[in-house]
């Protein structure tokens, strides 16, 4: 595994060009690989944040000349390998807490070798990753078995790159990212009762609590329960609905 700091080199501009054409569109996500695929020849790409400071949040992914598997990849990420991941560690001394990364799957440990690697056929990944406080922002890219291992030049390329990429990714973010208004719970009862019926009703008192905004904390205090009660419907709700985490609840009614 190497990792390094990026240079001053300016950014290929003319590779950025189209992406900058499609700020605060869709199609970013899609066209990312397409844009980029002069410089960094990868079949799959991921954007994401992860550490201890948010939950794990999935912002971008795509894959060029492939079936896509990168939502696949992503929750068997989450299935356990993002606990222990130290791939993405950021150094202290790092000048605006990013560094560039490059790891080759037998350098990767074991199970996330095993359960995101290998499972989709992935060879070789190089990354921009930035610390935001306890958090990691990380714009990963992808080479597959099938395709030739980065070259030098490529990875020189990457790190001409990287900087105004990385600043890209992150406004098409604040750009296109959904946000809710402020509700209050009863507000979320309806739409949740739409979106899943099996919901019980604490289940769903819950899920609106937390929709508006109120911690478990609150909620067991507004609803009168205990703590590890909320998080018990919390876990079931979230198991009828298929996901994880509270950003992924949001997401659910963003769209």
């Amino acid at each position: 595994m190497r990792q390094w700091t990026p240079s001053c080199t300016s950014s290929p501009v003319q590779v950025l060009q189209g992406l900058i054409g499609l700020m605060g569109q869709r199609e970013f996500e899609t066209s990312l690989l397409g844009h980029v695929q002069p410089l960094v020849p990868a079949a799959s790409y991921s954007i994401y944040q992860t550490g201890s400071g948010c939950d794990p949040t999935r912002f971008m992914s795509s894959s060029l000349g492939i079936p896509d598997t990168t939502r696949e990849c992503w929750n068997a990420y989450l299935s356990g390998p993002y606990r222990s991941d130290r791939t993405l560690a950021v150094q202290d001394t790092a000048p605006d807490g990013m560094v560039l990364c490059h790891i080759t799957a037998p350098e990767v440990p074991a199970p996330h070798r095993t359960r995101v690697y290998e499972a989709h056929g992935m060879a070789e990944r190089v990354s921009i990753v930035q610390r935001q406080n306890a958090a990691i922002f990380a714009i990963n890219f992808y080479r597959h078995d099938h395709q030739r291992p980065f070259s030098d030049g490529q990875l020189s390329d990457f790190e001409a790159l990287a900087p105004a990429l990385l600043s890209l990714a992150q406004k098409q973010i604040e750009l296109t990212r959904p946000r809710l208004g402020k509700r209050s719970p009863s507000d979320w009862v309806q739409p949740l009762q739409s979106l899943a019926p099996a919901l019980t009703e604490r289940e769903r008192d819950v899920c609106a609590r937390l929709l508006s905004g109120m911690t478990q904390e609150g909620i067991a205090r507004d609803l009168g329960v205990s703590l590890p009660t909320v998080k018990t419907y919390r876990n079931r709700a979230f198991a009828r609905l298929g996901i994880h985490f509270k950003s992924e609840l949001f997401a659910l009614f963003a769209g």
